[in-house]
């Protein structure tokens, strides 16, 4: 199931007054700069790889510490119904912004993200492709981080949203379908209303080596966004050999440690295939390069502990490598 459009309000609701009170108790050190060093940017970590003390994106993911300080929170990641990820408190300073960016790393194209604004003004505005929102506190909304987005704070007071990344659940494509097709009663959930229950996080994120299916899949989504170019046919016949390849090596080995070189060779050699044909103005429709794409979501994560020298094909325009 797939968003229809690039940003969604969910009809759910959730307490502002609690969701800040538990914000508010958690102590200062538990507020960490972002990772991408946006001035003005902090997160407290609520699900990471392990529970641990990092912003990595692989690994088996656990609570922390602080999540475990916000039992609303926990409740309504139990009320939503989905298999947690990296999951965070975002703050955003008054005047502060996070720039207009794509999200093309693998775990964004396989994770939906969620925002629950927590402490907001009304001269917070996000953004994503065409469409421009302030979003209430309390609110539920979902977004496709394929599409450009970003988000300003122009106002007087610091802006915290929760954010939550999930592969789904069927309480929470509920929740979708019924944002989509419209009509659906909106359900507020109060504070300590549902019994306690487990939560369910992710174990497995990243894949050893990429199957042939999920590889046709992730190109399947990228001839839908292509934009025409003169090369795109011979950069199509490559890569559909490309799986082609891939299938005969799962046949034979899976994911064995024993194919991983073979595997490996075949990425290598597909991305000095691709880098000779000089596609790398081949354009997505939200303006990114295709290159990029098959890059980060495909090329870099296709086999576990990949070689160093595993990167962009140097035809991709230079401002698109591995960009994030």
């Amino acid at each position: 199931m797939r968003l229809t459009q690039p940003l969604l309000k969910l009809p759910i609701s959730f307490s502002e007054e609690r969701l800040a009170a538990e914000v508010q108790a958690l102590p200062s050190s538990a507020w960490q700069p972002h990772p991408s060093n946006f001035e003005g940017n902090d997160a407290v970590r609520l699900v990471t790889p392990r529970g641990s003390a990092t912003d990595d994106l692989a690994g088996p993911m656990f609570p922390t510490e602080a999540l475990r300080a916000c039992p609303y929170i926990m409740q309504i990641m139990a009320e939503l119904g989905a298999v947690w990820g990296r999951s965070r408190l975002m703050g955003l300073g008054p005047g502060r912004e996070v720039p207009p960016h794509v999200d093309s790393h693998y775990y964004w194209r396989t994770h939906l993200r969620i925002h629950i604004p927590v402490i907001t003004n009304p001269k917070v505005t996000f953004m994503c492709a065409d469409q421009s929102v302030h979003m209430q506190a309390g609110e539920c909304w979902a977004f496709d981080s394929y599409h450009g987005h970003g988000v300003r704070n122009d106002g007087d007071e610091r802006r915290v949203h929760l954010v939550l990344d999930t592969v789904g659940g069927a309480r929470l494509w509920d929740l979708v379908d019924g944002a989509q097709n419209g009509g659906a009663d909106e359900f507020f959930l109060e504070p300590d209303s549902r019994a306690a229950e487990p939560i369910a996080y992710e174990q497995v994120n990243s894949p050893k080596v990429m199957s042939p299916w999920e590889i046709r899949g992730h190109l399947a989504f990228l001839r839908e966004h292509v934009l025409p170019h003169p090369q795109l046919n011979d950069v199509w016949r490559a890569l559909d050999r490309f799986v082609t390849s891939w299938m005969a090596a799962w046949a034979r080995f899976g994911t064995s440690d024993e194919g991983l070189p073979l595997y490996r060779e075949l990425t290598q050699e597909i991305i000095a295939e691709l880098t000779a044909l000089r596609g790398g103005g081949i354009l997505l429709d939200n303006s990114k390069a295709l290159y990029r794409f098959l890059n980060e979501m495909i090329f870099i994560n296709a086999v576990a502990q990949r070689p160093d020298e595993l990167v962009a094909p140097e035809t991709c325009p230079k401002a698109e490598q591995l960009a994030s």
